[in-house]
């Protein structure tokens, strides 16, 4: 479904990301794991177009992808880090503006748009405006705006930041879902229960580099458990720098 071949991205005289290659195969659940600068938002937006690798490419079902391959990039739904919603509009309304940028229909959009809230748990709210929603109800929301054209492969950047844990976990239920319908996943999370608990596999990622790439049954086979092998891979430094 996805294969990265030697990505790179400087910004300045820093690099970012910095030759990394791996592949994601259809309905294959992966985590990308790194510190805070480690190259993982750099690498999603990379691969969703909205970023420009300075070398290698993104390639998806065997196409590569470009800036300008939009039929490409609808069958990629990004969750972004930081909220795109629109806080003085309605659930719906905000729904009903996504769709609109990804071409659907209004009989479509409704179909769409239903099933979306309900994964969610958010069918009963969705005429309340966003600026309403407590921190988890608006994470489920960004989540449900990147399924409404029905993408192929799902890019999260850290979905449960920021949330209390019963929040947390309705995200995770809905994560768990998505997989059940065989939709390829690829998540950044500082949260190892997560990782271990969803993944098939695991990259950790560190200085803008692939440090490695396993299933998690062997990294918690060779480790004791998926934090462990972090941490002797990453250090145990403190990273306070802006995520990259």
């Amino acid at each position: 479904m996805l294969r990265v071949e030697n990505l790179s991205k400087r910004y300045g005289d820093r690099p970012a990301v910095n030759a990394i290659s791996f592949a994601v195969a259809a309905g294959e659940t992966v985590g990308l794991l790194g510190p805070n600068g480690a190259g993982k938002t750099t690498t999603i937006a990379m691969i969703c177009g909205i970023t420009r690798p300075d070398s290698g490419q993104v390639s998806l079902g065997g196409e590569r992808v470009t800036q300008d391959a939009n039929e490409l990039k609808r069958r990629v739904g990004l969750v972004p880090q930081d909220l795109a919603l629109y806080d003085e509009l309605s659930a719906w309304s905000n729904l009903q503006l996504f769709g609109g940028l990804y071409g659907l229909g209004a009989a479509q959009l409704q179909q769409r748009a239903d099933a979306a809230l309900a994964l969610v748990g958010l069918g009963g709210r969705r005429t309340e405006r966003v600026k309403t929603f407590s921190g988890g109800m608006k994470r489920r929301l960004n989540i449900a705006a990147a399924l409404l054209h029905d993408p192929d492969l799902i890019l999260l950047d850290e979905p449960t930041v920021g949330i209390d844990p019963q929040s947390r976990n309705a995200i995770f239920d809905n994560l768990a879902e998505l997989k059940r319908r065989g939709k390829t996943l690829l998540y950044t999370t500082h949260y190892m229960e997560e990782a271990e608990r969803l993944c098939d596999r695991v990259l950790i990622m560190d200085h803008g580099r692939i440090l490695a790439d396993d299933t998690v049954a062997h990294f918690i086979k060779e480790h004791d458990n998926l934090e462990a092998a972090f941490m002797r891979l990453t250090g145990r430094a403190l990273r306070d720098g802006a995520e990259a």
